[in-house]
């Protein structure tokens, strides 16, 4: 059940990664192609802080609760880093770069600063403020 569990949190962790990248790419479009959905506060602002998040974990050397997470799953289950099954082994593969974690905290950094210009750039639409009923 704890490898079941692993595999299903790499997937997990995976689609966050994909969605992280993804809503500023969507985002820019969506500003240039006059798509408003792209301008949903809810996800906008929720991308926002999980970008934050991201950031404020690397700039004091901390790993994803998600990875934590799976560590311990996979502790769990008696499993070491080579003793994954499959699908584990190729979602983490996809997930995590052989790569210096100051290298990929850079990088975060980096992704942070350009998701902070996202937004201000192709902002989302404000809940507060108040949209003018046109007549039909």
């Amino acid at each position: 059940m704890y490898v079941f569990l692993a595999d299903l949190l790499v997937a997990l962790h995976l689609a966050v990664v994909v969605l992280v990248v993804a809503i500023p790419i969507l985002a820019v479009t969506g500003r240039l192609r006059g798509w408003s959905w792209t301008r949903n506060p809810w996800v906008r602002f929720g991308h926002l802080a999980v970008i934050a998040y991201i950031v404020i974990n690397a700039a004091q050397g901390e790993y994803c609760f998600l990875t934590l997470w799976e560590n311990d799953l996979r502790q769990a289950a008696g499993q070491t880093a080579d003793e994954v099954s499959f699908i584990g082994g190729l979602l983490h593969d996809l997930l995590f770069l052989d790569v210096p974690q100051s290298t990929l905290d850079r990088y975060y950094l980096g992704f942070g600063v350009v998701v902070l210009l996202v937004t201000i750039l192709a902002p989302p639409r404000l809940p507060w403020r108040r949209r003018d009923k046109q007549v039909a």
